[in-house]
């Protein structure tokens, strides 16, 4: 198991009282398969990618990362996990203008220490997995909208995370770019062997992922597979 939250309680404070963002959720996650998370707005699908990714810490519960439980690690240790098993894609590529794509990930790499050479290589390897080894020269600007969203994913990749957490990748996207994207995470999903998690508010994308998790209140069912 890559992701597993057991019983997860997290609450809010809301004037005197506190408002509970997620309850008792438990939710596992197996190497290689793409568990998407839906649900209205306001649900708690955000709250859960948050914890998931330990950039928040639940009231009660425990987070599994690779066999590895988050509880009492401290910032620097939880800071080094996010940077070896956890790869984040956020809902807005958030791309740095003046670098070019295959410069966006070689940053990436660098801060880890890797060799020059080595983040170049592996950079034009994911490049490529993400059908953008011949735009590896541009820069964001001369990206469209699916492609600069690719970049992002190709970037979470980077450092060969265990965990892969997606927020909203579509949202900015039309049909049939939504549908390339989504197509796209299925493929690396299996062929890096991680373990997904999609935050989506569009479920008509959702046919071929491994698991569908709907998320209402706060809480947390799985109503059916999705094959």
């Amino acid at each position: 198991m890559s992701l597993d939250l057991t019983d997860i309680t997290l609450t809010y404070p809301d004037g005197e009282n506190r408002l509970t963002a997620l309850d008792r959720v438990t939710l596992e996650v197996p190497k290689g398969t793409l568990t998407a998370v839906v649900g209205p707005s306001g649900s708690g699908k955000s709250s859960l990618l948050a914890v998931a990714a330990t950039l928040i810490t639940p009231d009660t519960g425990t987070v599994t990362i690779d066999g590895q439980a988050t509880t009492g690690m401290t910032r620097a240790e939880l800071t080094d996990l996010r940077r070896h098993k956890i790869g984040i894609v956020f809902q807005q590529p958030n791309l740095l203008p003046s670098l070019t794509a295959a410069e966006q990930l070689q940053v990436m790499a660098q801060i880890d220490g890797r060799k020059p050479r080595t983040a170049r290589d592996r950079a034009m390897e994911l490049l490529d997995g993400v059908g953008l080894a011949d735009q590896a020269h541009r820069r964001p600007h001369q990206l469209s909208g699916g492609q600069r969203q690719r970049v992002n994913i190709a970037r979470a990749l980077m450092n060969d995370p265990t965990v892969l957490l997606i927020d909203e990748p579509t949202s900015a996207l039309d049909h049939e770019r939504g549908a390339a994207v989504i197509d796209l995470i299925t493929r690396l999903t299996h062929r890096q062997a991680t373990a997904t998690v999609l935050v989506t508010h569009d479920r008509t994308h959702l046919t071929a992922v491994d698991q569908i998790a709907e998320v209402r209140d706060g809480r947390l069912r799985l109503p059916a597979a999705a094959r």
